[in-house]
């Protein structure tokens, strides 16, 4: 079972230091750069799929030289196989439609020098964009079924059939059961939660995270770095010129404050501490 599971740095809002240029266009490498959370989603649904039934899984992300970073994260984190990055000068300022065309070709050039692609894997949406038209447009490439916010999965390799559980919302929380062949893209919801009931599946996920953080030590040995002519792209479908979406304004992300004002208290001061249990007990009660 062969899946690419797609990932994407995103900027660390947390430490409020988000660059844009006079465009209004993130500048990613002067941003502190983590994983996308939803993608943490789409990567157990990709491990799960090796440990029930074998294969290999691999990350790819399209982005600046420093998303080395993510991909190596998900290699020491969910135990990916090796790593594909995307990256030149060309590519940068894509929309989603344009990093779409770039990871179709990407995945394409994947099954014809690597191995034939079974299942990809992409998180719901991105914390930076937040459109979730990124996994739906690269299926929309490839000319692949899909299947969208899943909760649960499972593969039948002899009839080569994804059967899934997936969230459905309307008036009120739905949960179809739906079938898919493969190949095709499985989009992961929030609530994915990998299982592992029988004992082989948890010896054999307890042998992948060893044998994962070893190799993860070495990263770069088992990354691979593709720019735009790798890919066979033409600059005037990727990147800025590529990006039909237009961005009209850009509001700052405001820095926390430098100094913030405290209260020290002893915790041998007893009427101190009592002040302290008086300030918390109202949000201990959910109040």
């Amino acid at each position: 079972m062969r899946s690419v599971v797609l990932t994407k740095g995103v900027p660390d809002f947390s430490e409020g230091a988000v660059s844009f240029n006079e465009e209004g266009h993130l500048e990613r490498g002067k941003t502190p750069t983590v994983m996308n959370p939803n993608d943490e989603f789409a990567l157990q649904a990709a491990l799960q799929t090796k440990v029930r039934h074998g294969g290999h899984v691999s990350g790819m992300s399209m982005g600046p030289p420093g998303y080395a970073s993510v991909l190596e994260e998900a290699m020491e984190s969910v135990y990916t196989d090796d790593s594909y990055l995307l990256s030149d000068r060309e590519l940068a300022a894509s929309d989603t439609w344009a990093t779409a065309i770039t990871l179709c070709s990407a995945i394409e050039k994947y099954q014809e020098e690597v191995a034939d692609v079974d299942l990809v894997f992409a998180g719901f949406k991105t914390a930076d964009g937040e459109t979730g038209q990124t996994g739906p447009q690269t299926c929309w490439g490839l000319d692949w079924p899909i299947v969208t916010h899943v909760l649960a999965l499972d593969i039948d390799p002899d009839e080569g059939i994804l059967r899934a559980k997936r969230l459905v919302e309307g008036d009120v929380d739905e949960i179809e059961t739906v079938e898919a062949p493969l190949p095709c893209v499985v989009i992961a919801d929030p609530e994915f939660e990998p299982t592992y009931r029988k004992a082989a599946h948890r010896l054999t996920h307890k042998q992948l995270r060893g044998e994962t953080q070893e190799r993860a030590t070495d990263h770069e040995e088992h990354m691979t770095t593709w720019d735009h002519q790798d890919l066979n792209l033409d600059p005037d479908y990727i990147g800025l010129d590529g990006s039909p979406t237009i961005v009209s304004a850009v509001d700052p992300i405001p820095k926390a404050p430098s100094e913030r004002e405290a209260t020290m208290v002893d915790p041998g001061d007893e009427d101190g501490m009592e002040t302290v249990f008086e300030e918390m007990h109202a949000f201990a009660g959910g109040d």
